[in-house]
């Protein structure tokens, strides 16, 4: 089992920059992938991005460019820089981390974004 503390949501101006962090204790030698989603009031929770253990990297079209995504083996955390945020960016983000058998997932509680125009 794994527990996930997300931080680094808030308020900023479109064009601004926020950046997300999320730490995982427990069972963190099984986790592979760990990422970010992302839930808009009213729409269905999409993917953002995520970063397997070694470090390949997947991005959702809609943030490839303006967003990073980081880990820390060590230490078990997972970052997601965000630059150029617009308000279609608004939503609640949650970190996500995957065991290596894909039957186990875990999410984090979800930490508010929100892009003013």
């Amino acid at each position: 089992q794994v527990h996930l503390v997300e931080s680094g949501g808030g308020l900023v101006q479109a064009g601004g920059s926020l950046r997300l962090s999320c730490a995982a204790s427990g069972d963190t030698f099984l986790i592979n992938t760990m990422g970010w989603y992302r839930q808009a009031p009213g729409k269905q929770r999409e993917l953002v991005a995520t970063i397997s253990r070694r470090g390949s990297r997947n991005y959702a079209d809609s943030v490839q460019g303006r967003f990073t995504i980081s880990r820390d083996n060590a230490q078990n955390t997972v970052n997601l820089q965000m630059n150029n945020l617009t308000p279609e960016d608004t939503a609640v983000y949650y970190c996500n981390v995957q065991f290596y058998d894909i039957n186990y997932d875990y999410w984090g509680q979800g930490t508010q974004v929100t892009v003013s125009s």
